[in-house]
């Protein structure tokens, strides 16, 4: 932080005025020169998306007094200020607008960073504002945390793929970053330097580029992380206020990145966990086919789905969701969906009293807490499905001739009343049907009333395509695709920290 005195009262009405009516960063490009070619080794500065990138100096930096008088001193005469002289303290004045001119780019900055909540996000709004501060127009920002736990990434601005695949040709120690180190690398003009790698010299040919300036993203709380490297399509070399800006931008930018990093990788610790807990693979049973989605969402919730072979060459198909969010409602959804299997192997064939068991469990268990959730009793020989629902959304059976919610008793979730009990119901598929189990999650990621989320899914269902329709999990894509069409894992304000499961199961 730069020292100011608070006596100091700093008058700055050009910068003033121009942040009635743009931002900072606008009323910089419009009011400051640019810097001459002298600053900036490069003869035509380039530009990002058609804006002139550069960090100018300061809008009020004049001449000395001496250097603006021009006149030779009288021995003996009174000193006489020239017409254009700056008055007294002007000087002092115009390198603190100066400072503060720098502290509100960088506020402005940093104040766009943190509004990103992914690492992705978060990487392309460093290497933009990176390349507006260096005066660059393409970069790459390169994430592979010291520790070994990952996740390792490389992002790039204005480079694709292809681009970024030459460049991870080039071999470690040439490459014009490096993520172990802890300093800054530039180099101004490539093809000029003596002992450049040739793999590093024929890939900058390929993509164009004759300078690069890298900083590394690595503080003392945040540890290395990686680095960021901004490529000049001409030699070039950043101003030494230039790069200050740059270093103490890179510099928040690898703390909030530290930030974001540790969300992402609890996110995937919780998602694995729960991958654990739900079946590695769905069973072959005659007469029916299986295919499940699972798209645990950012908090991590409490969503099931099961597939358990029974007696007889009968099948128990079960969906549910526990209340709450993070690693308890995941544990919990491990209990009770591990509970719901033994009562299933003991009394299948009866979806009330496997229910009514479970809620008998859960209320002595664990009171405080109550869970949605769906059993049906498959006899694929027969296509005829026996189900119980607590509270949870009904089947849809899709065909060809037909696609319907399955008629099911109204009943609260568990543990919500002293004593679940509700009626059962049954189902009769036709040859080449799907029935189609899900959680809430799916009609709640579409930010939509109910009764607008069940037409959507409805429409979903009866808009697969006759071509898709043998294979159940080609029906299930299609039904998300269709419901979701930005992705389940979305973030949605209305539903889009929920998990969202769906089971498919086709008979023959």
């Amino acid at each position: 932080m730069l020292d100011i005195p608070s006596r100091v009262r700093v008058h700055v009405e050009t910068l003033l005025a121009a942040q009635n009516n743009m931002g900072v960063c606008d009323a910089f490009q419009q009011y400051a020169p640019v810097w001459k070619p002298d600053a900036m080794n490069a003869p035509h500065p380039p530009k990002v998306a058609g804006i002139d990138p550069t960090v100018p100096t300061p809008a009020h930096t004049v001449a000395s007094a001496s250097a603006v008088s021009g006149a030779p001193s009288v021995p003996g005469a009174a000193a006489v200020p020239a017409p254009h002289a700056p008055a007294p303290g002007a000087l002092l004045q115009d390198r603190l607008a100066g400072w503060v001119s720098d502290l509100t780019t960088l506020h402005e900055l940093t104040e766009r960073l943190s509004r990103t909540s992914t690492l992705d996000a978060a990487l392309h709004e460093l290497l933009r504002a990176g390349a507006a501060l260096v005066g660059a127009r393409r970069g790459l920002a390169v994430l592979e945390p010291a520790d070994g736990l990952g996740p390792r990434t490389t992002l790039g601005l204005g480079l694709g793929r292809a681009d970024l695949g030459h460049l991870e040709t080039v071999p470690r120690g040439a490459l014009p970053y490096d993520t172990r180190g802890g300093a800054e690398i530039l180099h101004p003009d490539l093809f000029a330097e003596d002992g450049l790698d040739p793999r590093h010299r024929e890939v900058a040919a390929r993509l164009g580029y004759s300078a690069s300036y890298a900083l590394p993203l690595a503080t003392e709380s945040a540890g290395r992380l990686g680095a960021a490297v901004w490529l000049y399509d001409q030699p070039a070399e950043p101003h030494e206020r230039r790069r200050h800006l740059a270093g103490l931008y890179a510099r928040h930018a690898t703390e909030h990145l530290a930030r974001l990093l540790e969300v992402e990788r609890t996110r995937a610790r919780v998602a694995a966990i729960t991958d654990g807990l739900l079946p590695a693979r769905l069973p072959r049973v005659p007469g029916v086919q299986l295919a499940a989605r699972h798209h645990t969402g950012p908090c991590g919730g409490g969503d099931w789905y099961d597939a358990l072979p029974l007696p007889d060459a009968a099948l128990g198909l079960s969906v549910g969701s526990v209340t709450g969010r993070g690693p308890s409602a995941v544990a919990a959804m491990g209990r009770l969906r591990a509970s719901l299997r033994a009562y299933a192997v003991m009394e299948g064939e009866d979806p009330v009293a496997v229910l009514s068991d479970l809620e008998l469990l859960l209320r002595l268990t664990e009171p405080a807490r109550s869970a949605t959730a769906l059993f049906a009793y498959c006899e694929p020989a027969l296509r005829k499905i026996t189900l119980a629902g607590a509270g949870h959304s009904p089947p849809l059976l899709t065909g060809e001739r037909r696609t319907e919610f399955a008629e099911t008793s109204v009943s609260a979730p568990l543990g919500m009343l002293a004593c679940w009990e509700a009626p059962s119901a049954e189902v009769q598929a036709e040859a080449g049907e799907t029935v189609l189990l899900y959680t809430d999650g799916l009609l709640h990621r579409t930010g939509d009333p109910a009764d607008r989320a069940f037409a959507r899914l409805h429409a979903a269902a009866a808009s697969v395509p006759r071509a898709l329709r043998h294979d159940p999990g080609a029906v299930a894509d299609h039904v998300l695709r269709t419901v979701l069409p930005d992705g389940p894992d979305r973030p949605d304000a209305a539903g889009g920290t929920e998990d969202v499961v769906l089971l498919a199961a086709r008979f023959d």
